[in-house]
């Protein structure tokens, strides 16, 4: 190492003053503890709130962290997972749920939005002992491999159904089509939110093209 004069050697005043700046900083350390004791980290409150709405005809009141997704809410407030958590970015439709009779992608979704209005998930859809009749038809038609897709699948086309009965256009429809109509274009246009990475789209079509009482 070099020292200041550009020698190859340090000189032995130069070693005992480095010596004594060292020493005396570290004596400083000791007693003031400036370094021993890091910042606290800033810690943001949580902030909560109360909401109140009604998931599958019961009344729910919750206090909550106003962060909190109805996702959240559904799975681990009320343990209500048949509704699945996919990609959480609203993009695979696996955690479709009806609110008020229209589907929405409950990742997206703050629950504090969803003051008394009425949620339906998929266990509010049909039961074991009480099937709905789009979950016998997917059953009947194979609709589903490894079903983790199949309640956002369910709901999604439930409302599907329901959004062509009362006339609601989509980008497949036009004027010339006439009255609003069950096609396979039309489902599969609606349902392009709703992805199923095992590939069963045309079982699906066929299970509400069934519900809808198209045939052929």
């Amino acid at each position: 190492m070099e020292n200041e004069n550009g020698s190859g050697s340090i000189t032995r005043r130069e070693m005992l003053a480095g010596t004594a700046v060292a020493v005396t900083a570290l004596a400083i350390t000791s007693v003031t503890g400036l370094e021993a004791a890091p910042a606290s980290p800033i810690v943001t409150p949580v902030e909560s709130a109360g909401v109140s709405f009604n998931v599958n005809g019961k009344a729910v009141n919750l206090e909550m962290d106003t962060r909190t997704t109805l996702l959240d809410v559904l799975r681990e407030h009320l343990h209500l997972t048949g509704t699945k958590k996919g990609c959480d970015h609203g993009q695979c439709g696996a955690c479709t749920v009806l609110v008020n009779g229209r589907r929405i992608n409950s990742c997206l979704s703050l629950a504090l939005q969803h003051q008394d209005d009425s949620i339906t998930t998929i266990e509010g859809i049909g039961t074991p002992e009480n099937l709905h009749p789009m979950q016998s038809a997917f059953i009947k038609h194979d609709g589903f491999q490894c079903g983790y897709c199949t309640p956002g699948q369910i709901c999604s086309a439930v409302a599907v159904l329901e959004e062509i009965k009362a006339g609601v256009p989509s980008h497949v429809s036009t004027e010339l089509m006439g009255p609003m109509a069950f096609s396979n274009a039309e489902f599969r246009e609606r349902m392009s939110g709703n992805l199923c990475r095992c590939g069963a789209y045309s079982n699906i079509a066929q299970a509400a093209a069934e519900v809808a009482g198209v045939t052929g």
